[in-house]
């Protein structure tokens, strides 16, 4: 397939451009194969530069000798267009439409984009199981490193090295991952260094309406708890759902075969149900002007921050169960690509505070989503705009990042970057120039080879010009669990994210850019000081102290 072929008219004159919160702009619109442009006249500025990809939904509609174009955007942008000509309109909106749906990985603007400050193969260096698992070697002996998965035959979505009790070989955990579905067998993601708990991931057991045993499965999670000790599993599905899927050959793990183990059901909705919460959400902030009541009332309706609730609520469980009460934690719902990748991640942001570092959270983000199988380019192929939704969709990661947005806005010294990360993070997930979050698991990025053929969005971070923007100037390292509050008033709904294009927030980002420039320069002085003998300290803006936090001892070890 040529782009040229999509693309029915690629320039057009005289075309007015509308955003809300921005003054009218007339220009030129150009199309290309993978971005929208539009200069404006008669100075010749670049008013508009969009990724194609990004467009979610095309409203086309035809009065007279013109026509106008509305664009809804993944990341919740409203463009509209006029476009002088109804043959030039209807092109240029099946050209947009053809263009953001196209299938191929390949023909994807990534595989296209070369960044002259950035070269092929930098930043692609995920953080690799064999140096976390040299950490876990100097606090226990009861794992392991396995290659089970080096072809990916064990579980397709897994990557090709995982850690695994020391106890069990390989030929186990393989005869293990045929009981569990998409063979994702129990696999260590955490390791509580201070009782020396573990927080273990994997999808649901396949019991089947013959409630069928897997010696290899109960041989593998007995070793994990010893005689006496015990352990919970957190099913992120309801009883009545859980107990449904043995018709489908799914099921739980029954008491009787696993009876060091607990089993807690957390139900936490995913798919099109959440998708619909969302969608709901983006209308009711869209809609102008609503009354109090009518705007409450379908916030509520919405359901999204009961989502964000739930989400919490399971984490600060299965961080509890590692940190207080001294068990073991195995989290899985059905498939484990979803809500178990939420609550393991949320749980080691809760518990660990390397997690909250810049560079920590990026190898959280690499190990315990993209590594462990979420898969985006399912998960994100539509936004909240799209009449096309599928089963498929689902904004689980959105909901990663506003839980964490949440944890940010209760401990504002504890976590060391800020909102704009987040929103860089959805922006890249659902549309982008970089292959960080390109297909669906470890084993389709070797076969279209990111790594050779795509830049990272991660090296991208790490330029200086760039990391500044992402870094809280409030940060103080605080080395206590973060126990958030999950009532319903201390959840709020994420306004830098829902209003961002409907509210602008300028003089907020002034504000924190002076805040930046104040710590900055509270840290020359101090250096300089530093440099002429001087040892009195110099006041730190944002030094808060560590009592918004519950008790809690040193960091663990994350793992993938």
């Amino acid at each position: 397939m040529e782009f040229s072929e999509l693309i029915k008219t690629a320039t057009v004159e005289d075309v007015l451009l509308s955003r809300q919160g921005l003054p009218d702009v007339r220009g030129t619109l150009c199309i290309t194969s993978h971005h929208l442009l539009l200069s404006s006249r008669p100075r010749g500025d670049l008013e508009l530069w969009l990724l194609i990809r990004n467009v979610d939904a095309v409203e086309k509609r035809v009065c007279g000798s013109s026509g106008s174009i509305t664009l809804r955007c993944k990341d919740l942008k409203v463009l509209q267009l006029e476009i002088p000509g109804t043959e030039e309109c209807l092109n240029v909106a099946s050209s947009i439409e053809a263009l953001s749906s196209v299938d191929s990985v390949m023909m994807l603007y990534p595989f296209f984009h070369r960044p002259p400050s950035l070269r092929l193969r930098q930043g692609w260096h995920p953080c690799a199981p064999e140096r976390l698992f040299q950490q876990l070697a100097a606090q226990t002996s009861r794992w392991r490193l396995s290659a089970v998965n080096r072809d990916f035959s064990a579980c397709p979505s897994y990557p090709p090295a995982v850690i695994v009790p020391a106890a069990v070989a390989d030929d186990t955990v393989a005869k293990a991952a045929r009981f569990r579905q998409g063979g994702r067998f129990p696999v260590l993601s955490y390791f509580h260094a201070k009782n020396g708990t573990a927080l273990l991931r994997s999808s649901q057991p396949l019991p089947g309406p013959k409630r069928r045993r897997c010696l290899e499965d109960e041989q593998l999670l007995g070793t994990v708890v010893a005689e006496g000790e015990r352990g919970v599993i957190v099913d992120t599905r309801s009883a009545q759902a859980a107990k449904q899927a043995r018709v489908s050959g799914g099921g739980t793990e029954p008491r009787s075969c696993y009876p060091r183990w607990q089993r807690l059901h957390r139900a936490l909705e995913r798919g099109r149900p959440l998708q619909e919460s969302f969608a709901r959400l983006v209308e009711a902030c869209g809609e102008p002007a609503p009354s109090v009541e009518r705007w409450l009332g379908r916030l509520e309706s919405s359901r999204w921050l009961g989502h964000v609730k739930a989400a919490l609520s399971t984490a600060c469980l299965a961080a509890q169960c590692l940190d207080r009460e001294g068990c073991s934690v195995l989290v899985h719902g059905a498939e484990g690509t979803d809500t178990t990748l939420l609550v393991t991640a949320l749980a080691q942001l809760i518990l660990q505070p390397a997690c909250r570092t810049l560079e920590g959270f990026q190898a959280l983000l690499e190990r315990e989503w993209i590594q462990a199988g979420h898969p985006f380019q399912l998960r994100c192929a539509r936004s909240a705009a799209s009449p096309a939704r599928g089963k498929r969709e689902a904004p689980v990661f959105l909901l990663f990042l506003d839980c964490v947005w949440q944890l940010s806005r209760q401990f504002p010294f504890s976590l060391e970057f800020g909102e704009q990360l987040l929103l860089t993070l959805f922006d890249n997930a659902y549309a982008s120039a970089y292959g960080t979050f390109l297909c669906n698991s470890e084993k389709e990025r070797r076969l279209c080879r990111l790594r050779e053929r795509t830049p990272s969005l991660w090296a991208r971070l790490e330029q200086p010009e760039e990391k500044h923007k992402y870094l809280n100037p409030l940060y103080s390292h605080n080395p206590l669990p973060l126990w958030p509050c999950v009532q319903p008033q201390g959840i709020q709904l994420w306004h830098g994210f829902f209003l961002r294009w409907i509210r602008p927030c300028r003089h907020l980002d002034e504000a924190w850019e002076e805040m930046r420039r104040l710590v900055q320069g509270d840290k020359s002085s101090l250096e300089e000081g530093e440099g002429k003998g001087r040892a009195g300290p110099s006041p730190r803006l944002g030094h808060g102290t560590h009592a918004e936090t519950g008790t809690g001892q040193g960091p663990g070890v994350g793992l993938g």
